[in-house]
């Protein structure tokens, strides 16, 4: 599929106009950051491995019902979603305390939650994505309270459903973070899940060890962050023992220009 217009540039992907209207080409990058950009690097492979766990998992969440801007996976870093208003609100769904909740409150990181809290920030990068409440949504308008249930019962949903699909696979979710945005039929909006789910957004800890298999890795200096992030995608069953999606992403390069 011919690139074409970009339209938006993040820190983990480009966004280009799509084939048809009201379609995107979402693009993965290598680029990785933390703490709002002030510490900046390259994880090698890491866009191959999220445009591929992102697509399971959408898949998957699409299969139980629930709304995302997902359509198809193009090649090994783009996919083809749908446009969508994102709403400017990022929601954080923990179940064991790690992160900033472990700093805020100083709560042990690893302990488990007594239940399920949900968080929203508001998306501002230039005031570091600060923690809002309900309140603050309501007097700005950045949601109506109907699409606030929305999002809050989706969380909740893909929650659960991601909780039972990494439990399966000896994986702890930890916390992780959604983003929403709306598609429009005439005057009607609706509320629909966006962005991407990927070790990039979640914290994601091995069952037995406890050994981070996330960008934590990064973020904390501990090395072994292409390998956490290939080991997410063996025990979803997207690579096999003896691939590299860095390899992967090279040899499709080399096919893109007859080499």
């Amino acid at each position: 599929m011919a690139r074409r217009r970009q339209i938006y540039e993040g820190k983990a992907k480009i966004l280009y106009e799509g084939p048809e209207p009201g379609t995107l080409i979402q693009y993965f990058k290598d680029d990785a950051t933390a703490f709002n950009a002030q510490k900046r690097g390259t994880i090698n492979g890491k866009g191959v491995i999220n445009n591929r766990i992102s697509e399971h998992i959408f898949t998957a969440l699409q299969t139980i019902g629930v709304p995302t801007h997902f359509i198809r996976r193009v090649n090994m870093r783009e996919q083809l979603i749908r446009q969508v208003e994102i709403i400017p609100i990022e929601v954080v769904v923990r179940n064991v305390a790690a992160g900033s909740l472990s700093k805020r409150l100083g709560i042990e990181e690893g302990t488990q939650l007594p239940r399920t809290i949900i968080e929203y920030y508001y998306k501002d990068d230039a005031l570091g994505d600060p923690m809002i409440a309900d309140e603050h949504i309501a007097c700005f308008g950045w949601a109506t309270q109907e699409e606030m249930n929305d999002i809050a019962d989706m969380a909740i949903r893909v929650n659960d459903f991601l909780s039972g699909m990494f439990a399966a696979i000896g994986i702890r979710l930890v916390d992780f973070k959604l983003e929403f945005g709306r598609v429009y039929d005439g005057d009607y909006a609706r509320v629909i899940l966006a962005d991407e789910i990927s070790p990039d957004g979640c914290r994601l800890w091995d069952a037995k060890t406890n050994n981070k298999l996330d960008k934590d890795r990064f973020r904390q200096d501990l090395g072994g962050v292409e390998e956490a992030y290939q080991e997410v995608a063996r025990r979803l069953g997207l690579l096999q023992p003896d691939e590299d999606f860095a390899v992967l992403d090279l040899d499709e390069h080399r096919k893109k220009r007859g080499k």
